[in-house]
Order: structure tokens, then C-alpha cells, then sequence
């Protein structure tokens, strides 16, 4: 015991990813185990809504999708303070001991309501969860290396998610939509939960080092003043935030009306698990390249270009009829989230001091996963009154706007801002 006290000593830590890789790969793959979570609703929730429980509004299938969206988002807002106060592993923990109940209640749902309460517990585990993962890599590693560490964290979450939304098509076209495709969630939570509980340690040592090594003396400020520059005082945190919002807003509109839209000509469940799978999985990709890119290119010009690509992938989905053509848009909405995605948690970690960066990004992340249930319930509104395409179309221009609020507002930002 005394020798693990020694080795945990404050004089003991160091940053960087070569002094801290057995913790980063670790948490690497617990947040495979996180992304893969949310995997297993990618393609078949919106199905059994449509199909089992023979829900005809468009609207209250995404409920579910709205339910994960508001709560991921309170749970990202209140986990940075939890995660100072408490420390980051017991808020991780407690993440996946909430997420442990989804896969069985979607498994034994008698009725929509009980998907939507489960949607709300799996919100609650990916604000908590996977919020801590990507905290603590970023502690670890220290400021030269966050667009690294951000591009890895999801770049295991988004490569479960796709891998999983695929095998999850594949199963239930194969077993039907219950049960068989939601054991995987079992799997996921049941190791997640042990791996975090008996090897994870924190990492709030490393903030404490980082944070002595600043050179200036940054005063100690209250979670309202950080909300009020994450959310609007600062420009590149405003400018993150809306980005993040509409990113999200995007990715909520696709996971709840992608499926219905595709299986609306008439597309299998094995083809649309395709579809659904290669947007995650190239957005998880490519992350690995673009997260570092972000370290020496800088934010802005990959978050502006994203976006842009993001909405010309949303647009020709929109438009076009054909599968091959719908290959080639899920492609470009990955590509576009992948340059977005890593680029802006790295940016609001530059502009956010150490003894703050927690509180920061859950602010960020707060807003960011708003969108999910802003993007779902006002998809279905519209798709409801003119049709899925427009709903899909009015996603895309919104995401090229925000791109141009970015363009217009960021600073251009490096990981010595």
C-alpha cells in the first residue's frame, strides 16, 4: 500500500502521452465501451418505435432521441463540477452504475415510454462517462498534445458507435429488432462499468501540475462566470459552442430520421445498417488524423471547413434517391464531423485555464448535446408537417451557417493560446 501512495504522489506525475500511456489506452478502450452504447439505438430504436409499437408521428419516435439530448446535456453541465469536487473516476463510475439498466429495459420494453426513461438513463451515462474519459485524457497529456488526446478519446467512442450500429442492423435483420441485437449493450456496460471500478485512476494530480506550471496567475473563478464565458463573454467559447450545438443538432436529426427516411424506399434493415454505420465510423476514423492536425494547423480553419463539408453530405442525402448516392453523403457528413469534433473540445481546452478546463468543457458539452434533442424534436416537427427531405435540407443550411458564425467570430487558436 505504501508503495502505491509513493507512486501516486503529486512528485510522481508527469504529462505527456508516453508517461501516461497505460491510463490513456485504458481509458481509450472504456470509451469504446461508451460509444458502443449508444451503438446499439443507431439503427434499430427508431425501427421499434416504427414497426413494434406502430408509431406513426415522426415526432414521437425521435422522442427518444430528445430524452438522451436534454439529460446527456444537464449531466455534461453539472459532471465538471462533480468531477472537481468529487474527482474524475468516482463520476466516471458513477456513469456506467446509471448506464448498467438501458440495454435491459429496451430489451423488456412493454411500451415507447419505457425506451424514452431508457434513453434518459443512457443520457445520463454518456454525460458522465464518456464527459470523464475525455477530461482525463486531456489531463494526462498535458496542452501539447489535447487535439491528439481529443481525436483518439472519439475516435474509439464514434468507431464503436458505427461498428456497433452495423452489427446491430446485421443481427436484426437476421433475429428481428428484439432482443438479440441489444445483448451487445450487456457486454459493453458489464466491462466498462468493472474496468473503471478495479484499474482507472484519477487524474486530478496532473490538473494540480499543469496548472503550477502556468506562468500567470489566473484568479479563481465561480461555475456561473464559467458558464457566461463558455456560453456567450468569450468569443472563441461562444463560437465553440454554437458549432458544437449545430454539430450535434445534426447528428440528432440523423439518428432519429435517417432510418425512417431510408426504410422509406423501401431500404432493408442490413442496408440501412450500412448507411448508419458508415457515417460513425469514418467520423471515428479520421479522427485520429484530424485530432493532431488541430495541434498544428490550429482550430478554426478545420471547424469552419467541417461544417461546410457536413452540410453538403446533409444536402445530398436530401435530395437524391439512390443508395450509392446516400453512401457518398454519409461519408462526407463523417468526414466534415471528424474535422469539427476533435477540433472543438481541443479549442475550448485552449482557451480555458487548467484550474477551469473542467467546468469549460462540461459548459460546452452542455450546449453541444443540447442539440441532439434540439435537432430530433424540430426535425420531426417539420418532417411531420413537409415531409422528411425538407426536414434533412433545413438541417443542412442551418450546419453551413454556423460554419460561417465561426468563420466571422473564432480567433484562430493553437495549443500555446
Amino acid at each position: 500500500m505504501a508503495r502505491e501512495s509513493a507512486a501516486e504522489s503529486p512528485s510522481n506525475i508527469r504529462l505527456g502521452l508516453h508517461e501516461n500511456w497505460p491510463q490513456f489506452a485504458l481509458l481509450v478502450l472504456i470509451n469504446a465501451f461508451v460509444g458502443g452504447m449508444v451503438g446499439i439505438e443507431r439503427t434499430v430504436v427508431p425501427l421499434i418505435g416504427s414497426e413494434e409499437f406502430h408509431i406513426t408521428s415522426t415526432t414521437l419516435v425521435v422522442s427518444f432521441v430528445v430524452s438522451f439530448g436534454v439529460v446527456k446535456a444537464l449531466a455534461n453541465l453539472v459532471s465538471g463540477q462533480m468531477a472537481d469536487l468529487w474527482g474524475r473516476k468516482r463520476v466516471l463510475v458513477l456513469g456506467w452504475l446509471v448506464g448498467l439498466p438501458v440495454p435491459f429495459m429496451i430489451i423488456w420494453a412493454p411500451n415507447w415510454g419505457w425506451i424514452i426513461a431508457a434513453n434518459a438513463l443512457l443520457g445520463v451515462n454518456q454525460g458522465l462517462a464518456w464527459s470523464m474519459t475525455v477530461i482525463m485524457k486531456v489531463d494526462l497529456v498535458g496542452p501539447k498534445s489535447r487535439g491528439l488526446a481529443v481525436g483518439v478519446n472519439e475516435f474509439a467512442g464514434y468507431i464503436s458507435v458505427g461498428l456497433t450500429a452495423f452489427l446491430t442492423g446485421y443481427l436484426a435483420s437476421e433475429h428481428g429488432l428484439r432482443p438479440t441485437p441489444i445483448y451487445l449493450g450487456i457486454g459493453y456496460g458489464l466491462l466498462g462499468a468493472a474496468l473503471s471500478i478495479l484499474l482507472v485512476r484519477d487524474t486530478r494530480d496532473h490538473v494540480r501540475l499543469e496548472a503550477s506550471a502556468r506562468a500567470e496567475q489566473t484568479p479563481s473563478i465561480g461555475f456561473r462566470e464559467v458558464f457566461a464565458l463558455a456560453s456567450f463573454k468569450d468569443r472563441n467559447l461562444f463560437a465553440a459552442s454554437q458549432a458544437g450545438l449545430v454539430n450535434n443538432l445534426n447528428d440528432g436529426m440523423c439518428w432519429g430520421i435517417f432510418p425512417l427516411y431510408f426504410a422509406s424506399f423501401g431500404l432493408g434493415l442490413e442496408r440501412i445498417g450500412i448507411l448508419k454505420a458508415i457515417y460513425p465510423t469514418t467520423w471515428g476514423i479520421l479522427q485520429i488524423a484530424t485530432g493532431p492536425l488541430s495541434d498544428r494547423w490550429g482550430r478554426k480553419g478545420l471547424i469552419v471547413a467541417g461544417m461546410w463539408v457536413q452540410a453538403a453530405g446533409l444536402f445530398l442525402t436530401a435530395v437524391t434517391r439512390r443508395f450509392e448516392c446516400w453512401l457518398v453523403a454519409s461519408l462526407l457528413i463523417g468526414i466534415g464531423t471528424a474535422m469539427v469534433y476533435p477540433s472543438l473540445i481541443a479549442a475550448v481546452s485552449d482557451a480555458a485555464h487548467p484550474t477551469w478546463r473542467a467546468r469549460a468543457l462540461s459548459v460546452y458539452r452542455f450546449w453541444r448535446d443540447l442539440g441532439y434533442a434540439i435537432g430530433a424534436l424540430s426535425a420531426g416537427l417539420i418532417a411531420d408537417r413537409f415531409g422528411l427531405d425538407w426536414a434533412i435540407a433545413s438541417v443542412a443550411f442551418l450546419t453551413f451557417a454556423s460554419g460561417v458564425v465561426v468563420a466571422v467570430t473564432m480567433q484562430k487558436t493553437s495549443p500555446s493560446a
